[in-house]
């Protein structure tokens, strides 16, 4: 099978969806299919800059998230590319200017489109006081996504949201997670002895994720304090950046601040601590939930999308009642007197993890693609024999 995936998103950017794609992409060409990649130029990136599979458009830089871009406009340019290529169906991630050109150009050439639900901006719009223009995006996300023939979202709770609003075609496309790179035993005394905590006896709270409006930051802050009065040696480590950090480190400069971390590096941060703080309620997933499984830290988070999906709460983490704040605070006191069934938990949370494996996600979902791939030809060559059998008669 022959797949486009346009996104706004891709590597060098460091984000969840991004990273997610990228998974994707790499596991389909794994399993023996051909992927081409449609996505902004990003600042960090040589005009001139050209990449294999990969075909890249003008952006513009997306307001109030530095480094992040979206794409221009592009029918033509498209419409040209998949003229020029064998493409069987596509794929359209993000539901920006460039999603809305691939579209239509797929719609001119008459290719089967599908699209991904992967970031709620309808959410967003609340948390960044815009209550009436949330409703307005509602029914932009409505009219795109009933032009493609599947939406794939990531969890149950999603494609619950997403029918509510009346969004058609709805299927599930789970995630796995990288249980090699984020491991228990990537574990680092030394970070932690940095971080000015017992390397055995302290306690670790962490927060992963783009310090952002949208992530709650408000009640993560007040699940540090709450932690940093519960334990003498204790440390409290946000690990990300965005619009947010520099107000809370004004604001907070009892916790530690690490930036924005990759690779083996944003392993050994969360391997490195024992609880992980997780109180985001815009998430249309969460990787960095299934990470933290994955490294064997307590979990506390909300009960929807992936901590729904993988957590028995006092089993191998702890969930609260979603966007309910008391509950969260709660949950967090029961979490931290069940210290003496952490090493169970973690045991717990690593062997839900274990199960979370990319290549079984990535064939369900060229599974589904090849569905609508079939259902297409099969819709054209009914079409076609309709029309000799006007002609014949």
């Amino acid at each position: 099978m022959n797949l486009c995936i346009v996104t706004e998103t891709y590597p060098p950017e460091v984000n969840g969806v991004a990273m997610t794609l990228h998974r994707i992409a790499c596991n389909l060409q794994t399993q023996g299919h051909e992927v081409h990649i449609v996505r902004p130029r990003q600042s960090s990136e040589a005009q001139n800059a050209t990449y294999a599979e990969e075909t890249i458009v003008p952006g513009l830089p997306l307001p109030g998230y530095d480094g992040l871009r979206f794409g221009l406009p592009c029918r033509r340019k498209l419409r040209d590319l998949w003229a020029s290529q064998k493409t069987d169906i596509i794929y359209v991630a993000t539901e920006g200017p460039l999603g809305q050109s691939a579209i239509r150009a797929a719609e001119d050439l008459k290719i089967p489109i599908t699209s991904g639900f992967h970031t709620n901006f309808h959410e967003y719009m609340r948390h960044y006081k815009m209550p009436l223009l949330a409703k307005a995006v509602e029914g932009f996300l409505r009219q795109t996504h009933n032009r493609t023939r599947r939406t794939f979202a990531p969890s149950r709770h999603v494609i619950q949201r997403l029918q509510a609003i009346g969004i058609e075609g709805t299927r599930f496309l789970g995630r796995g997670v990288d249980t090699e790179l984020f491991h228990p035993q990537r574990r680092d005394s030394g970070l932690r002895q940095r971080w000015g905590v017992d390397p055995d006896n302290g306690v670790v709270a962490i927060f992963v994720s783009r310090l952002a409006a949208e992530k709650n930051m408000p009640l993560a802050a007040l699940a540090f304090e709450q932690i940093q009065k519960t334990y003498p040696d204790v440390a409290c480590v946000f690990v990300g950046d965005g619009p947010e950090r520099a107000r809370l480190e004004k604001k907070h400069p009892e916790f530690i601040f690490a930036g924005m971390q990759t690779g083996e590096s944003l392993a050994s941060h969360y391997a490195s601590a024992d609880i992980f703080i997780f109180p985001s309620i815009t998430e249309t997933f969460g990787n960095v939930v299934t990470e933290a499984l994955a490294s064997g830290l307590i979990v506390l988070a909300y009960n929807y999308a992936a901590p729904e999906e993988y957590i028995q709460n006092a089993v191998n983490g702890f969930l609260a009642p979603y966007d309910d704040e008391p509950a969260y605070m709660k949950q967090l006191a029961q979490a931290l007197a069940a210290q003496p069934d952490w090493p169970a938990i973690r045991q717990a949370a690593r062997k839900t993890a274990e199960s979370l494996d990319w290549s079984t996600v990535v064939q369900n979902f060229a599974q589904e693609l090849q569905e609508v791939r079939e259902e297409s030809l099969n819709k054209a060559a009914q079409s076609d024999s309709g029309s000799s059998l006007q002609a014949t008669n």
